[in-house]
């Protein structure tokens, strides 16, 4: 069993079902990549994983235990860190104080988790004491990231992350995911950029209106001929 697993997700919103049976799972230290066209469901399979959407039909569990019916506040309790697409910073606090903000659920000092984000995210200990509505949009994305690992998450979960930013700072902010999978995290992304980001996935979920089209090894899905033709661009 995964350590996070949606499995077989049937939900909407309302009456009209948009996950069709819907499987997605990652384990500790894998990166696990949700794409596929536009309106395909990716970010609602997210939000169904969290807990804001809720299911007509399967289950969500996280090492081991069923969270179907959790709220998504005692998903962060339980270890998961969500990164929305917008709005995912306080603008007019500082760089500092949103990662203070992040660390809220704790009653321990976590001044050493502070450095560590520093150390990943080093334009941000350069830039502490600014407020974050000044930063550039991969900065702010920085922040959000940042904040979410205050909570010392053991599933971070990331929607659209290199949305609106350059390609430099794309090829930089799939780097530092790459650095804390590698910390033993277990990260699920929707991501836009299908081709770069099944180049760093264990796993790749191409979705098409609400339900699997093709599961496999990042690897394998980039190598798939119907796979590129079709949501890679050749």
């Amino acid at each position: 069993m995964s350590f996070l697993a949606g499995t077989n997700m049937t939900g909407g919103y309302g009456a009209a079902d948009i996950l069709h049976d819907c499987t997605i799972a990652v384990d500790k230290g894998e990166i696990a990549v949700i794409v596929g066209p536009n309106g395909a469901g990716k970010s609602t399979a997210m939000k169904a994983v969290f807990g804001m959407l809720k299911l007509r039909q399967g289950s969500v569990t996280l090492d081991g235990r069923d969270i179907t019916n959790l709220t998504p506040q005692d998903r962060v309790q339980s270890g998961m860190g969500f990164v929305p697409q917008t709005n995912n910073v306080f603008v007019n606090m500082s760089v500092e104080e949103n990662l203070e903000m992040g660390a809220y659920i704790r009653d321990d000092d976590f001044s050493g988790t502070m450095d560590r984000v520093f150390d990943l995210f080093p334009i941000l200990k350069e830039k502490r004491s600014q407020p974050a509505g000044q930063l550039s949009g991969g900065q702010r994305q920085q922040v959000a990231v940042g904040r979410a690992l205050m909570t010392q998450p053991k599933v971070l979960m990331l929607d659209e992350p290199t949305a609106g930013v350059s390609p430099i700072v794309m090829d930089e902010l799939f780097d530092n995911i790459l650095e804390i999978a590698a910390l033993g995290i277990a990260i699920l992304m929707v991501e836009q950029n299908a081709r770069q980001a099944l180049n760093i996935a264990d796993k790749g979920y191409v979705l098409v209106q609400g339900a699997n089209r093709y599961t496999d090894t990042g690897e394998a899905l980039m190598a798939n001929p119907e796979v590129r033709k079709t949501f890679l661009g050749g």
